[in-house]
C-alpha cells in the first residue's frame, strides 16, 4: 500500500496501563469526554496469519487491541497478576485452582463461567499445532463449580500461572469455537473493545464495549490497518494519517520528529538459525565456521544505526539478570573450512531491517568461504518452508519472552526435540536435559541460573548465532496519551488511552 492512501486503522488493545498522565490544559474528566467519540487509527506491522485465531501468533493482535483477555496478566517484572482469574492456589505440585472473576460478560452478552474457561483452555491443548506456550506441557482443565477451575499438568510446572497469561490462551465465548477446529474471535472476547469486523489481511474494526467489567474505554474504538511497508508506516506517522504506528523502521526513525518516536529495549533477538539436520550446516564444524564469520558490530552500526544492542547470548538487556549470570560458551568444535559449500540464506521482508541484515551476513559468509544464495519473501509465504528445514540459514527476529514472561517456553519451542518452532531442526539430548531442568526449577535465582545454563547448551551446538537485541521503536502522534510501550508486545491501546481534544 502507498502512504497516500487513507489508512483504516484499528487500535491495539492490551493490558490496562497503570497510570494515565493528565493532558496539558485539561482535567482528566475533560480528556475522557473529548476522547469519548474519537477513534484511534493504527498502522500495524503484519497482517493476520491465521484469520486472527487466538491459537496462533495472531493472538497478540487481539491482546494489543484489548479485545481478548486471559486468566492471568503479567506486571512489568514478569510476575503474574489477577485478570479474569481473581486468585489462584497451588493444590499440589501438579494441580492449581483458579477462581473466576464474577460479573464478566463476553461481547456476545453471555456470562463468563468456569465452563467457558474449560472449553477455551481444552481447545488450546488439542490444537494442531498447539500454542507455543504449551510446548512440552500436557494439561487438563476441569470446572470446580461455576466460579473456579482446576488445572492439572502431567509434570510439576511452577510457571503455570505465567503460562496462562499468554495471549494464545485467551478465554473466548463458546460461540467462537467451531466444530472444525477454527476459532472466530468476532464479538467473542471480554475486553474493553469488541471486535466487529475482520477484513482479511487488510484491516479490522473494533468498538468500545460498554458492558466491560472494568474501567470503560475512553475512546470510541479502534481502526487498524495492516501496513507491512515500513516506509508507508513512517509516512503515516509524519502526516498524521495514523495515530499510533507499530515498529517504525530504524531507517525511517531519523525522518520523524523525535518527539513522536519512543524507543524501548525489548526481549527480541535477531538470530541466525542454522539447519542442524540436513545440508552443509548439519556439519558442526561448518556451523562453527559460520559463527566465527559473523561480525555483529557492523550490522548494529549500519543497518540499525546504533539503535540495537550487540548480542552476547540469546537473552538481551531487557532481561538484565542474564548478563550477570552468563559465562563464555566453550567452543566444542573447531571451525572447519567451508571450501565453497553452497548454502541458502533466507529471511523475510515484514521487518524492514532483515533484508539489509541478510546482505551483510551474506557478505560475511562469502568472505569465510561459503557460496551463498539468498531467498527473501513475506513471512506468511516463507514460514512453512523455514519450519520444514528447507533453508540452511534463516535470519529471524524472535521475541524471547513473548508468551509467559519467562524464556524457557521460547527455548523449548525453538530448540528442543519436540519444539513446534524448531527452525534449526535441533534435537540434542544435552539441550533437552538443560531445558527440562530449567522448566522444573522454581521461580527465582535457581530458575534464572538454569535458564542461562540452557542458553549455554544451545549456543554450544552452533544451531543459533545471536547477532543483536532489538529495540522497539513506536510512533505516537502528539495527541495520543496513554498508549502502552510494551517490551513484550502484548499491549498497545488500552481502556485508558485517550486523544487530546485538539487532535483533529
Amino acid at each position: 500500500m502507498t502512504a497516500s492512501r487513507p489508512l483504516m486503522f484499528a487500535a491495539l488493545g492490551g493490558i490496562a496501563t497503570l497510570f494515565l498522565p493528565l493532558l496539558p490544559g485539561t482535567g482528566s474528566a475533560g480528556a475522557v469526554e473529548a476522547s469519548a467519540d474519537r477513534r484511534i487509527r493504527l498502522a500495524m506491522l503484519q497482517p493476520p496469519r491465521s484469520g486472527l485465531s487466538p491459537l496462533s501468533d495472531d493472538a497478540f493482535k487481539l491482546s494489543r487491541w484489548s479485545t481478548a483477555e486471559t486468566l492471568i496478566r503479567l506486571d512489568a517484572a514478569g510476575d503474574p497478576q489477577p485478570f479474569l482469574a481473581t486468585g489462584w492456589q497451588r493444590i499440589d505440585p501438579r494441580s492449581w485452582r483458579f477462581v473466576i472473576r464474577q460479573g464478566v460478560l463476553f461481547h456476545d452478552g453471555t456470562p463468563l463461567m468456569a465452563a467457558q474457561v474449560v472449553n477455551a483452555l481444552t481447545t488450546a491443548t488439542r490444537a494442531a499445532p498447539k500454542p507455543r506456550i504449551l510446548d512440552g506441557v500436557t494439561m487438563t482443565v476441569q470446572a470446580d463449580g461455576d466460579d473456579a477451575v482446576i488445572v492439572r499438568t502431567e509434570k510439576d510446572d511452577p510457571l503455570l500461572p505465567n503460562r496462562l497469561s499468554s495471549p494464545q490462551l485467551a478465554i473466548l465465548a463458546a460461540r467462537a469455537y467451531r466444530s472444525d477446529g477454527r476459532v472466530n474471535p468476532i464479538q467473542a472476547g471480554t475486553g474493553p473493545f469488541v471486535l466487529r469486523e475482520i477484513n482479511g489481511v487488510t484491516s479490522a474494526r473494533l468498538d468500545r464495549f460498554d458492558g466491560y467489567w472494568g474501567e470503560k474505554a475512553r475512546i470510541a474504538g479502534i481502526d487498524a490497518d495492516y501496513v507491512s511497508d515500513g516506509t508507508a508506516r513512517a509516512a503515516s506517522l509524519r502526516t498524521g494519517v495514523a495515530d499510533v504506528v507499530e515498529a517504525v523502521p530504524v531507517s525511517q526513525a531519523a525522518l520523524v520528529d523525535p518527539a513522536l518516536v519512543h524507543e524501548v529495549p525489548m526481549p527480541r533477538t535477531n538470530t541466525l538459525y542454522l539447519n542442524t539436520k540436513r545440508g552443509p550446516m548439519a556439519d558442526p564444524a561448518l556451523r562453527a565456521a559460520a559463527r566465527d564469520a559473523i561480525a555483529r558490530a557492523p550490522i548494529v552500526r549500519t543497518v540499525y544505526e546504533g539503535r540495537a544492542d550487540i548480542a552476547r547470548g540469546l537473552l538481551g538487556p531487557a532481561l538484565p539478570w542474564a548478563e550477570g549470570l552468563r559465562k563464555p560458551v566453550a567452543n566444542p568444535t573447531p571451525a572447519g573450512k567451508p571450501d565453497g559449500a553452497a548454502i541458502t540464506l533466507a529471511t523475510f521482508t515484514d521487518r524492514a531491517e532483515l533484508p539489509e541484515v541478510a546482505v551483510l551476513v551474506e557478505q560475511q559468509l562469502i568472505r569465510a568461504g561459503f557460496k551463498v544464495r539468498q531467498e527473501v519473501r513475506q513471512y506468511a509465504h516463507i514460514e512453512a518452508d523455514a519450519l520444514a528445514g528447507r533453508f540452511d540459514v534463516f535470519i529471524l527476529s524472535r521475541a524471547t519472552v513473548l508468551d509467559s514472561g519467562d524464556p524457557v517456553a521460547y527455548m523449548f519451542s525453538d530448540f528442543s526435540c519436540i519444539g513446534s518452532f524448531n527452525i534449526a531442526q535441533l534435537c540434542d539430548p544435552q539441550v533437552d536435559q538443560a531445558l527440562t531442568r530449567a522448566a522444573a526449577a522454581p521461580a527465582g535465582p535457581e530458575r534464572r541460573q538454569a535458564i542461562i545454563d540452557a542458553e549455554a547448551a544451545i549456543l554450544a551446538t552452533g544451531a543459533a548465532i545471536p547477532m543483536l537485541h532489538e529495540r522497539v521503536i513506536q510512533g505516537e502522534t502528539a495527541h495520543v496519551f496513554g498508549a502502552e510501550r510494551d517490551p513484550r508486545e502484548r499491549a498497545l491501546i488500552t481502556e485508558r488511552t485517550v486523544l487530546r481534544p485538539a487532535a483533529r
